[in-house]
């Protein structure tokens, strides 16, 4: 049995993907699922407004440390469990034997929903940006309705349900041009915008590095606050390499590399993109928030290219945020097999099969889609109800961050380090790290704007709140008789059963003995 299957059979699970990923390909996946250019272009509507230059700048640079913290601690955790499962898995293996069926339910649950809301957000603004483009074509006679938004999304959707079903070595492949493609459009950016942009709309370093200009109607401190969501769905998704692990060669070092390098370029490729964006983006900037095509970056690429440079670099836009709606999909789609394949979700018998033409789990791919199409309709509700799919994908993603890392220091569980480990800093860093989410957590509760009505009020709140009672409820009325946490799908494998509860070691070992529980079947389908 080769390093990999070893590292994997020590969790508890056999080797069922084929492993064709490189640590370059892994790396780029993760680092193209971060699109700095065309991250920031989705977002930047929510991020102008609260507080203009100063929060964009300095929002970053604040926004880069803490991310680099997150990303360091979720790094360690990959290290030492390399599974698809990742954070909900974590979550059972360091959390008190009392909780950590419920907070391993809890956590798989969320996860699935913040990446299903991250497939949606990605699409989504690719479909915007694909109608802007007809729209700025015809001088803005074209305005797109919702209807034609929400249809071009779901074709989208449709085209990478069958991308992402394509073998795992044509998958790992891709990943190299995607990057390349990522790295050119962000060298592009930063070159062509200070060269083309009119004097009369550059600004100098004192605009930049000091305009404070805030008009969400929230108070200034709390309006930086609030542009913080920009690097945070920007620079996010630091578990996507771990649910591609079962795919990666030498997973319990690529997976941490993959991390810290998507983390630390992802940071500074996107604080140059700021920068350039600053510089040249002109002064007027309740016109940049209010254009008539709803993209602040739109309207600063027609101003600084023209019409036709726009187009051309525009195009770019829109392939790079395909590729990367496909690669987050992708991830979705391994968190959704690895839920599945421990018993948890509803349809796991279903969700739990790989093609044997692709080798790769098709059925969870479409239900990735399904779901995200749902996240969609959120289109309908207006922009405030749209922004909700923007800020769940991070409280969700913070709240199954969060959960593992408290677990591992409080939990009582023995902790393994992998080839990655901090020593002494890890608790530091790891409390920082923390704390910074959970403050975040609450901020982007809020909605974009003060005072809200039925139509303003923050959806998020209800959404991610919304999963958190449903999951709790199918737990306890359901889910408490028969979920045992990550099952062992090796009956024959050395399991550190020492960081198993006993109840999981008992009810896996004795499931051939005790009747017509999901993990049983699901344990003698694995074990045939």
């Amino acid at each position: 049995m080769d390093s990999d299957q070893s590292v994997l059979a020590n969790l508890g699970y056999k080797q069922e993907f084929r492993r064709d990923f490189s640590k370059i390909e892994l790396f780029a996946l993760s680092f193209n699922i971060v699109g700095v250019v065309q991250s920031i272009a989705s977002i930047l509507v929510y991020s102008i407004p609260y507080g203009g230059p100063v929060s964009m700048v300095w929002g970053w640079l604040a926004g880069s440390i803490f991310l680099t913290c997150i990303g360091l601690t979720i790094a360690e955790l990959g290290s030492s469990a390399p599974t698809s499962g990742g954070l909900y898995f974590w979550t059972h293996r360091f959390a008190s034997p009392r909780y950590r069926n419920y907070l391993s339910w809890l956590i798989g649950y969320v996860n699935t929903v913040g990446y299903t809301s991250g497939v949606a957000g990605v699409d989504y603004s690719c479909a915007v940006a694909i109608l802007t483009a007809a729209s700025i074509s015809t001088d803005g006679t074209y305005v797109p309705t919702t209807g034609q938004i929400y249809g071009v999304f779901c074709a989208l959707l449709l085209s990478h349900a069958f991308m992402a079903s394509l073998p795992t070595k044509t998958l790992a492949r891709a990943q190299i041009i995607s990057i390349i493609l990522n790295v050119g459009v962000f060298v592009a950016f930063i070159v062509a915008i200070p060269a083309a942009t009119p004097r009369e709309l550059k600004n100098d370093a004192k605009f930049v590095f000091g305009h404070f200009e805030n008009v969400s109607g929230y108070s200034n401190g709390f309006a930086f606050f609030m542009s913080l969501l920009a690097p945070l769905w920007s620079v996010g998704g630091f578990d996507s390499s771990v649910h591609i692990s079962e795919e990666a060669k030498n997973a319990n070092t690529a997976v941490p590399f993959a991390i810290m390098a998507t983390t630390t370029l992802g940071c500074l490729f996107g604080f140059a993109t700021i920068l350039a964006l600053t510089f040249n983006m002109g002064n007027d900037l309740i016109s940049i928030i209010q254009n008539p095509f709803d993209q602040p970056m739109a309207l600063i690429l027609l101003n600084s290219l023209g019409q036709k440079g726009f187009y051309a670099f525009w195009a770019f836009i829109v392939i790079t945020l395909y590729l990367s709606g496909m690669d987050l999909l992708i991830a979705t789609s391994r968190q959704i097999f690895a839920f599945s394949r421990d018993g948890a979700l509803p349809l796991s018998r279903v969700l739990y099969r790989i093609s044997p033409i692709t080798g790769t789990p098709v059925h969870a791919v479409l239900m990735g889609v399904f779901i995200a199409a749902l996240w969609g309709l959120f289109g309908f509700a207006g922009v405030e109800a749209l922004s909700a799919v923007f800020t769940s994908a991070v409280v969700c993603q913070y709240l199954c961050y969060c959960t593992p890392v408290i677990s591992r220091f409080v939990g009582g569980q023995k902790f393994n380090p992998g080839p990655f480990y901090l020593g002494k800093l890890s608790g530091p860093i790891a409390t920082s790290a923390t704390l910074f989410m959970l403050f975040m957590i609450v901020v982007l509760q809020f909605p974009v704007a003060p005072h809200p009505n039925a139509q303003t009020m923050s959806y998020t709140i209800v959404v991610v709140g919304g999963t958190i009672v449903l999951a709790s409820v199918y737990y306890f009325v359901s889910g408490r008789h028969w979920f045992v946490g990550p099952v062992v799908t090796l009956p024959s494998s050395k399991v550190e059963r020492d960081n198993m509860s006993d109840d999981s070691v008992r009810s896996n070992a004795g499931s051939k003995k005790e009747g017509d529980t999901t993990t049983t079947v699901l344990y003698r389908q694995w074990s045939s």
